[in-house]
């Protein structure tokens, strides 16, 4: 999944805009996504005339793609580099440049440790904005979660019955996604999504057992109106019936 994001970033040294078109948002252990930044405002302060672009992630498999382009939007130069680093050609003022798009391809990677909340991300990619003498101000970082197919449907099928048991009083079902959560984190996915299944289902009867207690209670109580009413009827009728003691 991806996310389209607009953004202008500011540093010490004016701003730098940012705008992305398909930055990852979650993806699957082990496939590929291609990410792209676009960089414009790059000289904000007028002193600063020069500077690199540099980045990281945690993808794997790594290729960079730093493309420059001037004032009428034709591309005048464009870098390849491989690795989780970057430290592209500089971007200059007296080259012309006016825009930079940075394209990074790589590989999802494995999860570590697997925990239920909060999700597992990583680092897609992290842009910085690099001077002459050591200075750097960071000009972006976009972060996506990883998941399995298994840990994902495991995920979907807790959080959906998450939603059942936090609506209602029940200790079992509270116990039953509990310990779903903790299969989950054990990467026993598959005993995670029975567990939530449970859990779902018990506080699904727990609510219709409520309701059911709620009904009974509603009709005894409309029995009892009932028979005052009837009662008082009757009694009504009864005085009604009796001769006048006076006449």
């Amino acid at each position: 999944v991806c996310m389209v994001l607009t953004v202008a970033f500011a540093s010490a040294a004016g701003a730098v805009e940012l705008s992305t078109e398909d930055m990852l948002s979650d993806g699957e252990v082990g496939t590929q996504h291609t990410s792209t930044a676009q960089l414009t405002e790059l000289y904000q302060n007028p002193s600063l005339e020069t500077w690199t672009v540099t980045g990281s992630t945690e993808l794997t498999d790594v290729t960079w793609t730093v493309s420059y382009y001037d004032q009428t939007n034709a591309r005048w130069k464009q870098e390849s580099y491989d690795g989780q680093t970057l430290t592209a050609y500089p971007v200059s003022v007296s080259d012309g440049t006016s825009e930079v798009t940075v394209k990074i391809t790589g590989t999802v990677p494995e999860v570590d440790t697997y925990q239920y909340n909060p999700a597992q991300n990583f680092t897609v990619m992290t842009l910085t904005q690099s001077r002459q003498g050591g200075t750097s101000n960071e000009l972006g970082q976009w972060q996506a979660t990883k998941y399995t197919q298994t840990s994902r449907e495991a995920r979907a099928e807790i959080d959906a019955a998450a939603s059942v048991v936090n609506s209602i009083n029940s200790n079992e079902a509270d116990q039953s996604l509990q310990n779903a959560i903790d299969a989950y984190n054990g990467e026993q996915f598959e005993l995670a999504t029975q567990l939530a299944n449970e859990a779902q289902a018990q506080a699904e009867q727990r609510q219709q057992n409520q309701q059911t207690q709620q009904f009974l209670f509603l009709g005894a109580g409309g029995v009892v109106v009932l028979a005052l009413v009837i009662g008082a009827i009757l009694y009504w009728r009864s005085q009604r019936s009796q001769p006048d003691k006076l006449g």
